[in-house]
């Protein structure tokens, strides 16, 4: 696990907002010397918290260990407070509506199993929310990618 301090999580969240953010203006961004935030940047990346390119934030580095995946099911008509409620949860990392069984498909990280317990019932708190299902992630097969889907893309404009 990897410990940061305040100055690491805001070079951090600059980086997830702005992937593509020069040194030059992070720093500028953050108030501090360029040499600061490439030492930074640098040690994040070494660290394996954030990639190179892309900059995604390994939260298992951080200490999350634990990734669910939550069903809920939401009362009708109150999809929109559910969601407005499940975006204040920190560690909820995304949400979709989905068709099929339950309404909402969320994405959890959590720090432990006892965590994860804490973090669904805050979710369940939402309003609206009537009840959840829970799947844990055990190990990670294939992780977030688009460099196959964008090759497909660029194959199926080749052929036309």
């Amino acid at each position: 696990m990897v410990t940061l301090n305040g100055l690491d999580l805001q070079v951090l969240r600059e980086l997830v907002a702005s992937p593509r953010i020069g040194i030059t203006e992070l720093a500028e961004r953050l108030g501090i010397a360029r040499n600061t935030a490439h030492a930074r940047t640098t040690r994040l990346e070494r660290q394996g918290v954030v990639g190179h390119r892309g900059r995604e934030v390994d939260y298992t580095a951080l200490g999350v260990e634990v990734t669910a995946f939550v069903t809920m099911q939401v009362a009708q008509g109150s999809l929109s407070a559910a969601v407005a409620d499940m975006a204040a949860v920190p560690f909820v990392l995304e949400a979709h509506t989905i068709a099929g069984d339950g309404d909402i498909m969320v994405r959890v990280a959590a720090r432990n199993t006892r965590h994860l317990h804490e973090v669904v019932n805050a979710v369940l708190a939402c309003r609206g929310v009537i009840r959840s299902t829970t799947a844990v992630a055990l190990t990670e097969q294939i992780p977030f990618r688009v460099g196959p889907l964008l090759d497909a893309l660029e194959e199926g404009v080749a052929a036309e």
